[in-house]
């Protein structure tokens, strides 16, 4: 018997210490054991990033499954997701309000993250475009302070004679000059979708300056944009340089990852991106980042800088099994040193929309952002509800534009019939039927 009865005083202490074990530690133990995954488009997730995922893993044991999807095809990839439930822990999404409601239905599909530490020191204006009726639902962990810019080979314009164009018309004979030299005036990726879409919505500044309070207007339903001149001018001029052959014969099949080797190799004068894509063509090819420099798109005339607080944010998905996990995630790429490592080992960021970051500007591109201190406006696509959300819609039509099969009339007409769909659908009462 006092065998028996130490044979068991032994179980029941090492059942205590198995109970204790995993009273105190089984969070810990299943946390190891979890994989979180994140859906997101192509070019949204950098090295930087995925370097601070496995440090989280290290520290935490939690594994991040970064699922990648091209940019053609996300959308439909997470809408079938959304649609469906079956959504990833964390989802890329643009930001945008009326993204956030047309695209993602985010007070069904997210989980509301206004009570984070880190929403108070995310720039205001940022946090603005992922709040919806009040609540935010999302982290917009990227480089909202750059602007889409043309980038150009300060060596082939000085080789030319060529200054910096100020007009339309100026541009179409620099980009005919550096065509005539043999060299493609400008490297525009079609293949992605996405990326020629920036010529459009990126001019809103010079629409509301042409015609001030347009996008008010646009907003209540009280114009089109195919009664607009000056966009049926800025998609007339695209349309002229796709003709012209300033966009080289290979346009169509180009992708945006190839810009930084084609314009290190100089077979292109120009590109349009964001001002950091220099330091990224130096830190790949080793062509130095001063090698360039920028200015606006100049179609319609324009002079004024495109400024865009949204940009590409995550979200959990409400239907999550590891929403903590997930929230745990994006606290710890937060943390102001995980913040500045991002920013410093991303080529692509000059800085990151939190405080307590320390930019890392050029001198060149702070004397770009300077110049236009006081001539600046906002995106259309950010300005002007249901626009962003048919970007990829939009690219479709270009390219259709492009070739011929539609003209640019025809662009702005599908944009409206689109918008009326969605606003409909939102039951937007300047739309109601």
């Amino acid at each position: 018997m006092k065998k028996l009865a130490l044979v068991l005083v032994v179980v029941f202490v090492m059942l205590g210490l198995v109970g204790s074990t995993f009273g105190a530690g089984s969070s810990a133990h299943a946390r190891r054991a979890t994989t979180i995954t994140y859906l997101a488009s192509q070019d949204w997730i950098r090295q930087g990033e995925l370097d601070l995922a496995a440090e989280f893993e290290e520290e935490t044991g939690i594994h991040v499954d970064y699922q990648i999807i091209p940019s053609d095809q996300y959308f439909n990839v997470l809408q079938t997701k959304l649609n469906t439930g079956e959504a990833t822990d964390i989802f890329g999404g643009q930001s945008g309000k009326t993204d956030l409601v047309v695209n993602y239905d985010i007070t069904k599909n997210a989980v509301d993250l206004s009570d984070e530490e880190w929403v108070t020191r995310q720039d205001p204006l940022v946090t603005e475009q992922v709040t919806v009726d009040g609540k935010v639902w999302g982290m917009t962990l990227w480089d909202t302070s750059a602007s889409w810019v043309i980038v150009y080979n300060k060596d082939i314009f000085t080789d030319l004679g060529l200054s910096v164009p100020t007009t339309y018309d100026e541009f179409k004979v620099a980009c005919q000059t550096i065509k005539d030299s043999g060299i493609t005036p400008i490297y525009e990726p079609i293949s992605d979708g996405w990326h020629h879409v920036l010529w459009f919505p990126e001019l809103g500044p010079r629409y509301e300056e042409v015609t001030p309070g347009l996008a008010d207007a646009l907003n209540v339903n009280e114009v089109k944009f195919a009664d607009d001149a000056t966009m049926l001018t800025v998609l007339t001029q695209l349309k002229e340089m796709y003709d012209l052959g300033f966009f080289g014969e290979f346009a169509m099949s180009d992708a945006y990852a190839d810009g930084p080797e084609f314009m290190a190799t100089g077979e292109y004068a120009m590109t349009v991106r964001q001002t950091a894509f220099v330091n990224l063509v130096e830190s790949e090819f080793g062509v130095p980042a001063s090698t360039f420099g920028f200015f606006v798109m100049p179609l319609a005339d324009n002079q004024i800088l495109n400024v865009n607080p949204a940009g590409p944010s995550k979200f959990i998905y409400s239907g999550s099994e590891h929403i903590e996990e997930a929230k745990e995630y994006l606290r710890f790429l937060a943390r102001p040193e995980n913040l500045q490592y991002n920013l410093d080992n991303t080529p692509e960021f000059a800085s990151l929309n939190f405080s307590g970051v320390t930019p890392k500007y050029s001198e060149e591109e702070q004397a770009f952002f300077d110049a236009y201190a006081d001539k600046r406006g906002t995106v259309y696509q950010t300005a002007v509800n249901y626009l962003n959300p048919q970007w990829m819609d939009i690219g479709q039509d270009l390219s259709a534009m492009f070739i011929g099969d539609i003209d640019p009339i025809d662009v702005l007409q599908h944009i409206d019939q689109r918008r009326v769909d969605m606003a409909q659908a939102a039951n937007d009462p300047g739309w109601a039927k």
